[in-house]
């Protein structure tokens, strides 16, 4: 990496990232320096930049890594609450129900109405899976590698 005094903290504070300065940092005159010391300066600045460049993308995509666990997290909890809420929603339908049914029977088609929406979830989670197929082109292209890659070997007759 480059010194200390070439480093830039990016603007979400997560770490130094090398740069590349624009003026020389010996203060020698251009036409003062030997072609030996300007390649070898090209060379550690190219070293820098790609340097630079990795460390960039590995700040972005660290930075765009964290705020989508966090957003993620919120939905987690977003569909535990959901989840835990529809437990009261049921316990309001069977109520609801025993207004008009006894309250054995308004629970008892409450129960058979969770059953019937699980059933359903359940047939399409199973067609999904079904549909779900080996990747054939994947195969093939591997069978093919590995054809190409062994050494062929001469056709050699069998004697009976």
């Amino acid at each position: 990496m480059s010194s200390q005094e070439h480093e830039r903290n990016g603007p979400d504070g997560l770490g130094a990232v090398p740069y590349i300065p624009l003026s020389g940092d010996d203060g020698k005159a251009d036409g003062a320096q030997s072609i030996g010391s300007l390649v070898g300066q090209a060379t550690q600045h190219m070293s820098t930049l790609v340097r630079a460049e990795v460390e960039l993308a590995k700040s972005e995509v660290v930075g765009e890594v964290k705020k989508g666990v966090k957003g993620s997290v919120f939905f987690i909890v977003a569909g535990v609450i959901a989840l835990y809420s529809s437990f009261f929603f049921f316990f309001f339908l069977g109520e609801l129900l025993s207004e008009w049914l006894k309250r054995w029977a308004a629970f008892g088609i409450v129960f058979l109405l969770m059953l019937v929406v699980a059933g359903i979830c359940g047939l399409l989670g199973y067609r999904k899976l079904k549909k779900i197929r080996a990747p054939e082109r994947t195969i093939t292209s591997f069978k093919d590698t590995a054809a190409a890659l062994k050494p062929k070997r001469e056709a050699v007759p069998e004697h009976s």
